[in-house]
C-alpha cells in the first residue's frame, strides 16, 4: 500500500509577525538559517515517502509563492488550493478525497509545515513504525511527544501502553492546561504532548467524516464527485468555502475510538513564537540567539532578529527584537506569545499595509 504525505501549510504564523507577514507566512522563513521551514518538512520526509507522493495543502493567495519556493521537490498537481479557511477537517479531509479520487488508496502522513526535528532518523523510525500500525490495525495513530517540560502552550493525550504492542491506546485527549496542572501531567508519566500529526489509510479517515462530520463529508463527496472534471474547479469554490469549521482534533480524534498513539522522541517543536527559537538555533554564551547584522554589548538572553539595517542592542536583558520589511518589534521575551495580538489589533485598526 502507497504511503502519501499531506502537508498543511495555509497557515499566518501571526505570532512571528513581523518576520511573518500575510504576503510571506513562517512556513516560509528561514528561521534554522538552513532552509525554509516548509522545505525543511518536505526534505524529513526522505526515507518512508517518495517526495512525488507528497501533497502540499495551502491557501489559493499563496499558490504561486509556494510553488517558487518549493520548486524542484513538489509538483503542480500536488499544490491543492483552498478557496477559503476552513480549518483542519477540511483540509485533511479535501486531501484525503483528491488521493482516493484520484489516485489510490493508501497511507496518509499529516504533518504541519511549521515543525522543526532535532532527530531525523529517530524521526524516520518512529513513523515507519506509525505506517506499520496503520497497515496492521486500520486504526487512527497519532504521534504524541514525550514531554519535557510542564508546557501550558500545548494540548495533552493521556494514554496507556498496550502489552506486546509498541503504540500505546489513547485514553483522552486534554485541552492546555494550566501550569499546576501541567506538573501533574509531567510527574505522572502518561501524558504526552499532542504534535497534530497523524497517520492513517485515506479511505479511514473519510469514513470517521461520514460518521462523525456528516456536514463536512457533504461538502467533499460534492467536491469529490467533480474531481477530474471540467467543473472541479467551479464546484471547489462554490461548496469548500460552506464546510463547517471544525478542527480534526474536535471533530474527529477526540469522539473516535481506539485512537493509537507511538512515543515521539525525536527532538519536536512547533516553533510556535519568537521565545522559542532556541529549538532551532543555537544561543551564544550570553544565552543570546542573534540573526543578522547585530551588535550586541552587555545584552543576555535575547532575541535580536535583524533584516537590512544593523541592530545594536546595548545593556538588554530578556528582550525581543525583530526588524520586518514594514515594522519592528520590542518586547520582553516573557510577553512573546502576545504578538498575536498585535497581528489581531492592526487587522481590526485596518492597517493591513503592516501585516
Amino acid at each position: 500500500m502507497k504511503t502519501y504525505g499531506v502537508i498543511m501549510a495555509g497557515g499566518g504564523g501571526t505570532r512571528f509577525w513581523p518576520l511573518s507577514t500575510k504576503a510571506e507566512p513562517k512556513q516560509f522563513l528561514n528561521l534554522s538559517g538552513k532552509e525554509s521551514l516548509i522545505n525543511e518538512t518536505i526534505d524529513r520526509q526522505e526515507g518512508f515517502i517518495r517526495k512525488e507522493d507528497i501533497f502540499i495543502v495551502t491557501n489559493e493567495m499563496q499558490v504561486s509563492l509556494m510553488l517558487a519556493r518549493t520548486a524542484g521537490r513538489i509538483g503542480r498537481d500536488h499544490v491543492l488550493a483552498e478557496p477559503a479557511a476552513r480549518n483542519t477537517a477540511a483540509c485533511i479531509g479535501y486531501a484525503a478525497m483528491e488521493i482516493l479520487r484520484k489516485y489510490e488508496d493508501g497511507v496518509m502522513c499529516i504533518f504541519a509545515a511549521d515543525h522543526h526535528i532535532r532527530d531525523k532518523a529517530a524521526y524516520t523510525r518512529t513513523m515507519q513504525e506509525a505506517v506499520r500500525t496503520v497497515q496492521k490495525t486500520d486504526a487512527l495513530v497519532t504521534i504524541g511527544i514525550l514531554p519535557t517540560f510542564p508546557s501550558t502552550g500545548y494540548g495533552y493525550m493521556r494514554h496507556a501502553p498496550k502489552k506486546g504492542q509498541l503504540y500505546h491506546e489513547v485514553e483522552e485527549f486534554v485541552e492546555k492546561p494550566d501550569e499546576e496542572t501541567a506538573r501533574a501531567y509531567l510527574a505522572a508519566g502518561r501524558y504526552a504532548w499532542n504534535s497534530g500529526m497523524f497517520v492513517w489509510k485515506a479511505s479511514t479517515i473519510l469514513d470517521y467524516y461520514r460518521k462523525l462530520l456528516p456536514d463536512v463529508y457533504e461538502c467533499l463527496a460534492r467536491i469529490g464527485d467533480a474531481m477530474g472534471t471540467p467543473e472541479e474547479q467551479e464546484v471547489l469554490h462554490r461548496v469548500y468555502p460552506t464546510i463547517p469549521k471544525i478542527s480534526v482534533d474536535y471533530g474527529i480524534m477526540e469522539r473516535a475510538r481506539g485512537v493509537l498513539m507511538l512515543e515521539g522522541d525525536f527532538g519536536w517543536s512547533d516553533v510556535g513564537s519568537w521565545d522559542t527559537l532556541d529549538s532551532v538555533r543555537k544561543k551564544d554564551a550570553r544565552g543570546n540567539i542573534a540573526s543578522g547584522d547585530t551588535l550586541l554589548m552587555d545584552t543576555d538572553d535575547c532575541v535580536i532578529y535583524a533584516g537590512e539595517k544593523l541592530i545594536a542592542a546595548v545593556g538588554m536583558k530578556d528582550t525581543v527584537v525583530v526588524e520586518g520589511r514594514n515594522a519592528i518589534l520590542v518586547c520582553p521575551v516573557r510577553e512573546a506569545q502576545r504578538v498575536k495580538q498585535v497581528v489581531e489589533t492592526l487587522e481590526k485598526e485596518g492597517r493591513f499595509d503592516r501585516l
